[in-house]
């Protein structure tokens, strides 16, 4: 219980909490104006659930797309909870508990049907645009949850799952996941709007690798400066960053160099540039950009600058 309570009292489980909410509320948009009017049955638990909804519509039965979802969901959660993690599992609990709900809010607020001109059969009267707008809000939707251990639910969880036993990137697992799904819907489209259901799945698990490598977009920093020791302080102290000192000799003048090197985030970045043009440091430096980082890059930034003065401390006590 004290756990809890001390998850609950902090600002990251907040902000975290904010983030999931506006992520689920912008993928819950793409669904209920996008992909219900127009049919399309993308590789997604909404996309199946769809499906089942007509199916049992078809023989009497009807449950709402949104309860559809709901209960498929309820199933994968328990899988997310037992095979990828506790903290995904809670996040995912949540996101996917909120889509069906919030569906029902963008309903009360401004029906889809309401925004459909007279003799369209969904929001933008045609399948390809409808298909393009749905997978772009979605992939942004999914990337924003991925990069920070949650999902959207449903589809996101196969993917995830296959991500971790399979290795492959989460954009190509959408994309597994979602064509098995997206066969489904043989039952009630015709071959034509599959065939566009699966050309969306694969655009959609592009889509996510592209949107999630931005957000998880670092600079890798090379530096050769005769200043080089101001440098580092000035990452390790102010940054709160590790960096790495490689001693070098220059090809032309043949003098002996050390060069720097580091990740950064792009606005750690900007600052060590700041830093550099206001003290007027001499320096050569190149940078490009790192998409995948693993390791002890997550740490506790506070960790790295108690790592480096226990460091300087027995450095010099030996000297």
């Amino acid at each position: 219980m004290n756990d809890v309570l001390r998850i609950l009292g902090t600002w990251k489980f907040w902000k975290e909490l904010m983030v999931m909410t506006a992520g689920m509320l912008f993928g819950a948009a793409a669904v209920y104006y996008f992909l219900l009017p127009s049919k399309l049955i993308i590789g997604s638990i909404s996309g199946l659930s769809i499906v089942l909804s007509t199916l049992l519509e078809g023989v009497g039965v009807h449950i709402k797309v949104s309860m559809m979802v709901l209960l498929i969901n309820a199933v994968l959660l328990v899988l997310a909870w037992f095979l990828i993690g506790r903290e995904f599992g809670a996040k995912t609990i949540y996101t996917a508990l909120i889509l069906g709900p919030l569906m029902d809010l963008l309903e009360w607020i401004k029906p889809y049907w309401e925004l459909m001109e007279e003799g369209q059969t969904s929001i933008m009267g045609d399948p390809w645009l409808d298909l393009i707008c749905f997978v772009l809000m979605l992939s942004i939707s999914q990337a924003i949850l991925f990069n920070i251990n949650a999902s959207t639910g449903g589809l996101d969880i196969l993917a995830k799952i296959v991500n971790k036993y399979f290795h492959l990137d989460i954009g190509t697992s959408v994309t597994v996941a979602g064509a098995i799904i997206c066969c489904t819907a043989f039952a009630i489209n015709p071959f034509r709007m599959v065939v566009l259901g699966l050309i969306g799945t694969w655009i959609n698990g592009l889509a996510i690798d592209y949107f999630t490598a931005s957000l998880n977009r670092k600079k890798r920093v090379c530096i050769i400066s005769d200043d080089y020791e101001r440098i580092r302080e000035y990452i390790i102290n102010s940054l709160n960053r590790g960096c790495s000192l490689f001693p070098l000799k220059g090809g032309y003048s043949g003098d002996k160099k050390v060069e720097i090197q580091t990740l950064l985030t792009t606005n750690e970045f900007a600052e060590l540039m700041g830093y550099l043009k206001d003290n007027k440091i001499d320096h050569f430096l190149t940078a490009g950009n790192v998409s995948e980082v693993y390791g002890q890059w997550n740490q506790k930034q506070h960790e790295h600058t108690i790592g480096y003065r226990k460091k300087k401390e027995t450095d010099d006590s030996v000297s």
